[in-house]
C-alpha cells in the first residue's frame, strides 16, 4: 500500500481561513473604475455642450455685448494672467480676495463652533439669547457690508468682517443643533461614569456634532468668498470684487464672467481640501 506524506493540520487550517479570490473581487473594482470614468466623461460632455451652445447662440442669436462669449472670456483670462489687469497683477487681486475669505472663514468657523456648542448645551442661556441671534441673522448682509466699510474703512478689515458674518451664522446653527442632537442615553451614561463638563464636551459632544459642523464648513468657505467679494464691490482698491465692479462700470461683460470663473475655481479647490480634511477627521465613523 502506498504511503502518503503526513499532513500538517496547522497549515491546512491556515489555508482554509485565507480569503478566496472570486470573480466578484476582480469585477467590482473594474466596474467602479469604468463608472468613475463614465462620470468624468459625462461631466466633460455636459460642459462642452453648454459652452458650445453658448458660443453658437451668442454668435447668431443673442447680443454678445450683454451675454459675452466663451471665447471672449477665455481671451480675457489669458490676457489677465499674461499681461495683468488695469489694477496690477491678477495674482495680486486673487491673493487679496483669498486672504480676506480665509481670515473671515477661520474666524467665523471658530467663533461659530464655540458659541454653537456652548449654547447648545446651555439651554437657559440659549433661550435668553435666541431672539437676539435671530434678529442679527435677519439683517441683510449687503447692509452690514456698507456699515463695515464705514466702521473699518476700505482696507481688509471691512471685507474680513463681512466674510465673518456670512460664515458665522451658518456654522453656529449647525454646531448648535449638533450639540443638541447628542443621544440622551450616551449623555446619561457619561454622567453616571463621572465625566466632568470638560470631558463631556471633549469626548461626547464634539464627536457627536462633528458631522454637523463639517457639513456647514463645506458651504461656509463659499460664503466667505461671497463676503469678501461683496465687501470689495462696496469699496476697495484691489481684489476680484473690485475687478467685477470695474468691469460692470465699463460694460466689460467678459471681465465679469472671467472673475466669476476664478472665484468658482477657488471655491472648488477649497471644497476639495475640506473634503480631504473631513475624511481624515471622520475615519472613526462607519462609511
Amino acid at each position: 500500500m502506498a504511503e502518503y506524506p503526513a499532513v500538517d493540520l496547522a497549515v491546512v487550517a491556515e489555508v482554509t481561513r485565507a480569503p478566496v479570490m472570486t470573480t466578484a473581487d476582480i469585477e467590482v473594482p473594474a466596474f467602479r473604475r469604468r463608472r468613475r470614468l463614465g462620470v468624468y466623461a459625462g461631466r466633460v460632455a455636459l460642459v462642452a455642450l453648454w459652452l458650445g451652445s453658448w458660443e453658437l447662440a451668442s454668435t447668431y442669436w443673442i447680443d454678445p455685448f450683454f451675454y459675452s462669449k466663451p471665447s471672449e472670456i477665455a481671451h480675457k483670462l489669458v490676457d489677465w494672467f499674461t499681461n495683468g489687469t488695469s489694477y496690477g497683477s491678477i495674482w495680486e487681486q486673487i491673493s487679496a480676495t483669498l486672504q480676506e475669505a480665509v481670515y473671515g472663514f477661520i474666524l467665523g468657523a471658530v467663533v461659530g463652533v464655540l458659541l454653537g456648542v456652548i449654547l447648545g448645551r446651555a439651554r437657559y442661556l440659549a433661550d435668553v439669547l435666541a431672539p437676539f441671534i435671530k434678529a442679527a441673522n435677519a439683517i441683510p448682509r449687503i447692509v452690514l457690508a456698507t456699515i463695515f466699510v464705514i466702521w473699518f474703512g476700505f482696507g481688509m478689515s471691512s471685507k474680513v468682517a463681512t466674510a465673518f458674518v456670512l460664515v458665522f451664522f451658518g456654522v453656529f446653527f449647525n454646531a448648535f443643533q449638533g450639540a443638541r442632537e447628542v443621544p440622551r442615553v450616551i449623555d446619561d451614561n457619561a454622567r453616571i461614569l463621572g465625566a466632568s463638563r470638560l470631558q463631556m464636551m471633549r469626548t461626547v459632544v464634539l464627536p457627536s456634532a462633528t458631522t454637523w459642523i463639517l457639513a456647514s464648513l463645506h458651504t461656509a468657505f463659499g460664503f466667505a468668498l461671497i463676503g469678501a467679494i461683496v465687501g470689495e464691490y462696496t469699496g476697495a482698491d484691489k481684489g476680484l470684487g473690485m475687478l467685477i465692479a470695474h468691469s460692470q462700470g465699463t460694460f466689460d461683460s467678459p471681465g465679469i464672467y472671467a472673475a466669476m470663473i476664478i472665484m468658482t475655481v477657488l471655491a472648488l479647490l477649497a471644497e476639495g481640501l475640506l473634503t480631504a480634511i473631513e475624511r481624515r477627521l471622520t475615519k472613526w465613523q462607519p462609511r
